[in-house]
């Protein structure tokens, strides 16, 4: 995953690594804060771990230095000498603002159509196709060498960071270090931060050039440290991998991550398609796949009424917002985007700003902008309603995963309702009024 883009459906920072939901409503813009300053709360946070309370926070900041010592070993098998790494590690402290930003829980979420409208607009595209104008080489090249659509790298570039405007400006090595030393997340980020100290040490990017998000994530289309070692490669032949400065190595490196995460050559991501209210919504779940040609027997039919080009393409239904909205089939490329950031609403986002950035127009069907999107804490009400009339949703998150969506879809049959899984706020007033 190489960033982690404000998107989270009600998750993470400006485009990093961070626990993200699936869809539903979604978080602010990539790169936002609330403007206070940097300076940590002092509060305990909000996820309840013990990890992330206000006592435990203090105490791995005073033992910081101690615990960048105690990662001297794992850089030492990255081959990084002693003398670089005190070197790189010199005057490192923690940024416990990141504690804040990492257990945030946003004061107002999207819904899936106002992020897309933000993510996808004319102003983006158009400053897309500028883009691919201007660096038609680069792109040429990387979709020659790795067989990678250039429209889908240039819609990662726009959807992570706005072509480059909104990447972060925190320093790398002192995020990752203060993630893997402080906070819930250590064992994760330790391998972010010796990576960081790698790419550093090899000289593939320089220490001041190796700024991005508070999670680590750096460059106009949002590498993590370890996706970098996987999949940065030298595009334009200098000796360095350099995702930041060279558009070459840029291109190549996005195309390279996505080649390697499974990407079908000439294959498209999905289609918007009509879904009619008498589907067997149950059939709506990523686990469920069969072919268009199946699909259509179904009752699917491609939006704008289009034939599906190859109906033994294998896919899933993705029904974002229940049958008001519209539907999508899901071909194996969109599972290749969610491995870039594992969120439906992500991947959404990105295969529809290729498609306008080909050419292609706006969705056909009416989002139900009408309906109003529950806060987390009504989410997470839902959810505990949901299991009080016996159904699983796993742990009580406010996240509206797989679970939850399947709870919800067996209480709305029980009561006559359209089986869709949409968190409405109609269902939740049926839930506390307990029938």
């Amino acid at each position: 995953m190489a960033g982690l883009l404000a998107l989270a459906v009600g998750a993470c920072p400006a485009l990093g690594a961070g626990d993200v939901e699936e869809t539903g409503s979604i978080p602010i813009a990539a790169g936002t804060e609330r403007p206070d300053g940097r300076n940590w709360s002092g509060e305990d946070g909000a996820s309840g771990h013990p990890l992330m309370t206000a006592a435990a926070i203090r105490a791995a900041a005073a033992d910081f230095p101690n615990c960048i010592e105690r990662m001297w070993p794992l850089a030492a098998k990255q081959r990084i000498s002693r003398a670089s790494f005190e070197r790189l590690t010199a005057g490192l402290t923690p940024e416990l603002r990141i504690m804040d930003l990492l257990d945030s829980q946003p004061e107002f979420t999207k819904a899936i159509w106002d992020y897309l409208d933000i993510l996808v607009n004319d102003r983006r595209v158009s400053r897309g196709r500028e883009m691919l104008a201007k660096y038609a080489a680069q792109f040429e090249a990387a979709e020659r060498a790795y067989g990678v659509d250039r429209y889908i790298i240039a819609a990662i570039w726009g959807v992570e960071t706005d072509y480059g405007a909104i990447g972060g400006d925190r320093p790398v090595l002192r995020s990752t270090a203060t993630l893997a030393c402080v906070g819930r997340r250590q064992r994760y980020f330790r391998d972010e931060f010796i990576a960081a100290l790698d790419i550093i040490n090899r000289g593939d990017v320089k220490p001041d050039r190796l700024v991005g998000s508070w999670a680590g994530a750096f460059g106009p289309t949002q590498f993590m440290p370890t996706a970098f070692k996987r999949y940065a490669v030298d595009g334009d032949h200098d000796g360095r991998r350099d995702v930041i400065d060279s558009m070459a190595d840029l291109v190549a490196s996005t195309a390279n991550n996505l080649n390697k995460t499974g990407w079908q050559t000439g294959e498209t991501w999905g289609y918007e398609v009509v879904v009619p209210a008498n589907l067997d919504f149950m059939l709506a779940d990523k686990s469920k796949i069969m072919t268009v040609r199946d699909w259509e027997r179904h009752g699917i039919v491609r939006a704008g009424g289009q034939p599906f080009p190859r109906p033994n393409d294998r896919a899933f239904l993705l029904v974002p917002a229940g049958v008001q909205g519209p539907g999508f089939l899901m071909l194996p490329n969109f599972r290749v985007i969610m491995r870039y950031n594992p969120s439906e609403a992500y991947a959404l986002a990105i295969g529809h700003l290729a498609d306008r950035l080909r050419g292609g127009g706006p969705f056909v069907q009416d989002w139900p902008r009408y309906e109003r999107v529950l806060t987390r804490a009504e989410r997470l009400e839902l959810q505990q309603l949901l299991e009080r009339h016996g159904h699983d949703v796993g742990e009580p998150d406010g996240r509206l995963g797989a679970k939850t969506r399947e709870a919800l879809r067996d209480f709305q049959a029980r009561i006559g309702r359209v089986p869709d899984g949409f968190a409405s706020a109609g269902v939740l007033e049926r839930l506390r009024s307990g029938r």
